[in-house]
């Protein structure tokens, strides 16, 4: 069960970024958010995959036919750690590899039937646990929540340094895409 803790109780105004009340704020969110997590992972069966795998899984589904360099920098992770990522989730039939019609030198990667499936009945479940937690929460708390994330949202669009980069086009720029 999760629970309130005063570090979620937000005052009226705003709190300075960098003040005692934000970093208060946002360890509770952290926290909040951690146990969620858990618990979502808990409660779907038990993955074939890791959490890395899976954000591969979710950047191919959003990426169609990117690179193994792309997915590198899109996952920050090494080139060697992407190979065996991409090596492990081919061996399950999540993904396959294809050389590139630009250069012979690249491969493309793109989810396989299977791996498209296993996203949806994965998003299905976590779709259908989701709904039932919202369902049982009183219609002022489900307001309360869908406001508060729509704040949460606005501010991560509007104040973080990425946000930032990707209104610039800098962001975009780097991994092959139009600003």
């Amino acid at each position: 069960m999760i629970r309130s803790t005063p570090a979620l109780a937000l005052s009226r105004n705003a709190p300075n970024p960098r003040s005692p009340q934000a970093a208060d704020v946002a360890s509770g969110i952290i926290e909040l958010l951690e146990v969620l997590w858990e618990h979502g992972r808990d409660a779907v069966s038990p993955a074939p995959v890791s959490t890395s795998q899976l954000r591969v899984l979710y950047t191919l589904d959003r990426e169609e036919g990117i690179n193994q360099r792309s997915l590198g920098e899109v996952l920050g992770a090494a080139p060697s750690s992407v190979s065996r990522l991409c090596d492990r989730l081919q061996a399950l039939g999540f993904v396959e590899r294809s050389p590139s019609p630009v250069s012979r030198r690249e491969l493309e990667l793109r989810l396989t039937p299977q791996g498209r499936a296993y996203l949806q009945d994965l998003r299905a479940r976590r779709e259908d646990i989701l709904q039932s937690a919202i369902a049982a929460m009183p219609a002022t708390t489900r307001q309360a929540l869908s406001d508060g994330l729509t704040g949460f949202r606005h501010a991560l669009e509007t104040a973080s340094p990425l946000a930032a980069q990707d209104r610039n086009g800098a962001h975009g720029r780097a991994h092959g895409m139009s600003a």
